[in-house]
This record gives C-alpha cells, sequence and structure tokens, in this order.
C-alpha cells in the first residue's frame, strides 16, 4: 500500500505520524516541503491547503496527526 507523508523538518506532528508509521511497520515515502515548490504544489492540489503532515493512503487524503483516520485508512486495529 504506498503511503506519502508530506512533512517539514518542525513540524513537531509530522514527527508523530512517521513514529507512528514506524511503531506499527508501515512502510511510507516522506515528502519534505522546504525548498520543494513542486511538492507544495502537490499538496495543495491533493488537499487544498499547506498545512503538515500531509499523509496520502492509497489515494486517501488526511491531514494532521489524525490517528483514528490513520489506522482506517491503513486497516489497523
Amino acid at each position: 500500500m504506498p503511503v506519502k507523508v508530506y512533512t517539514t523538518n518542525s513540524c513537531p506532528f509530522c514527527h508523530m505520524a512517521k513514529d507512528f508509521l514506524k511503531e506499527n511497520k508501515v512502510k511510507f515515502e516522506e515528502i519534505n516541503l522546504e525548498n520543494n515548490p513542486k511538492a507544495v504544489k502537490e499538496i495543495i492540489d491533493k488537499s487544498g491547503q499547506t498545512g503538515v503532515p500531509v499523509l496520502d493512503i492509497n489515494g486517501k487524503i488526511i491531514v494532521g496527526f489524525d490517528v483514528e483516520n490513520i489506522k482506517k485508512a491503513l486497516k489497523l486495529k
């Protein structure tokens, strides 16, 4: 299941989201928005905003570290 996590270096919720995925042994691709205008445009197109983290879990977009929605999207208990 492809998972992308859009982050910035200074975002504590980004670190929490990545830690959560690691703890649940979910492979993901991190896309850091700092100095990456193409990625910024990509998350605006996907989520309509620039807030991070943004998780793209198999096409489902989750804005913020929303544990319940992340679990649902990943089919975790």
